[in-house]
């Protein structure tokens, strides 16, 4: 394990602990080298399906790639790292309970979309339009107008129940 702030590869650890929701070990280690303290997390590495893009290519999963697609969406918008994060995971978690060994882009497109739906509406019109690749304001403004519509309707069934 590299020192992210000189590179030096000497470590010690210095704390462990199950992180909160008990998936990963956090540890705390300091560099032998410059003294200086960092934070690194284990997981238990599961095996995600192949990425089938639209044209037919085929890729690793890649979280990195989802958190920041979901993290530019979120950009100036009230919503915490952690919200964020939770979400990545649930994304991951769908992707990981999908039966084949490959999954289409467009699975995991409209998994964020339905997360982001209801985490922030404003982060949601954002993530589609890059997804959904609007052409022209008419296909923005249909969007809001399903997305409004959706809301509506589950505004009216929590007031029924």
């Amino acid at each position: 394990m590299k020192c992210p702030f000189c590179a030096d590869s000497e470590n010690k650890v210095i704390d462990s602990r199950i992180s909160k929701d008990g998936d990963a070990i956090r540890r705390r280690r300091e560099c032998l080298g410059c003294g200086k303290r960092f934070t690194t997390y284990e997981f238990v590495e599961e095996v995600l399906p192949m990425v089938v893009k639209k044209d037919g290519r085929r890729e690793p999963f890649d979280r990195t790639k989802i958190r920041n697609g979901i993290t530019k969406a979120c950009e100036k918008r009230p919503i915490s790292t952690g919200a964020i994060e939770t979400l990545v995971d649930n994304v991951e978690r769908a992707c990981q309970e999908f039966q084949d060994k490959e999954i289409p882009s467009s699975a995991i497109g409209e998994k964020i979309m339905q997360e982001l739906q209801t985490l922030d509406g404003v982060a949601y019109v954002r993530f589609a339009s890059v997804y959904r690749q609007f052409r022209d304001v008419s296909d923005f403004v249909e969007e809001l107008k399903e997305f409004l519509h959706a809301r509506k309707q589950e505004k009216g069934e929590k007031q029924e129940g």
